[in-house]
């Protein structure tokens, strides 16, 4: 057993995804959760760029005792975590590998989508895991950059017009190339599932990453007895780089809850 929390970090709240996932899975657990909403999104940015953002994040999340680290955030997975996960004396997952899995899984065509970030889509990290798992498999990816900041400003309803057309222009490739099972490479994009749902119809099962992620930590958890003991609820504590109230206002949202979280500020800059 083990009671140290988990630590999760994104850009934004999308990692939330992944939180809300775990929660329902392991509700003994306690979770520190980090968005660095002062540099949201990362999917524009540079590799060297995301690469001090990733250190600086686990920098922060290190000055408490974790049992794990999750980067809950597919462009960091894709592009800079196998650089810096030898840094580490802890387990630190990745979104890649679980998503890819669950994709492989549950195609029955082997033709899988994929939507992320710009940086996501250029790493070709989940094209590689997925042609690891089943070489005949073909993977079409779409890069879809307005996606991120549509959902960090609240615009997540599948009626809401502006997000309906960038929807049909991001999945309009997709659907033209006959895909069963659509990944959301973005821990953000669960929470347009409905709308995505409703553009792709119903023969095309979409792969949630942030709940991947957190099946994934659950089962090597599990199968490493480092489980935390007892039958208390675990906490969550939430920190940003930037604006904690408006934070707080739409983690609730993100988390399928009724009250908002207790949201400090730190200054990720010192990491």
């Amino acid at each position: 057993m083990d009671n140290r929390p988990i630590g999760v970090f994104d850009s934004g709240l999308g990692g939330l995804t992944a939180v809300r996932e775990l929660r329902l899975l392991l509700p003994n657990e306690s979770i520190i959760y980090f968005g660095d909403t002062a540099r949201v999104p990362y999917g524009t940015r540079s590799r060297e760029t995301l690469l001090r953002y990733v250190k600086q994040d686990i920098g922060f999340l290190r000055t408490f005792d974790l049992k794990t680290v999750l980067v809950a955030c597919g462009t960091a997975s894709t592009t800079v975590l196998e650089s810096v996960r030898g840094d580490y004396d802890l387990p630190i997952f990745g979104v890649v590998e679980p998503s890819a899995a669950a994709a492989v899984a549950a195609s029955a065509t082997g033709r899988i989508g994929l939507i992320g970030t710009p940086a996501t889509v250029r790493s070709g990290a989940f094209e590689r895991r997925v042609r690891q798992l089943n070489p005949e498999t073909q993977v079409f990816s779409v890069p879809c950059p307005l996606l991120v900041p549509l959902v960090e400003n609240g615009r997540t309803s599948p009626d809401d017009p502006v997000l309906q057309l960038v929807l049909e222009e991001y999945l309009a490739p997709l659907q033209a190339q006959n895909i069963d099972v659509l990944i959301l490479g973005c821990t953000h994009y669960p929470l347009l599932s409905e709308a995505i749902a409703r553009q792709m119809g119903p023969a095309v099962r979409l792969i949630d990453s942030g709940a991947a992620i957190a099946q994934y930590t659950a089962a090597t958890l599990r199968q490493n007895g480092a489980l935390a003991a007892g039958t208390d609820a675990g906490s969550l504590r939430c920190f940003v780089s930037d604006q904690p109230h408006d934070f707080a206002r739409l983690a609730s949202l993100f988390l399928r809850c009724d009250t908002e979280p207790e949201v400090s500020r730190v200054d990720i800059e010192q990491y």
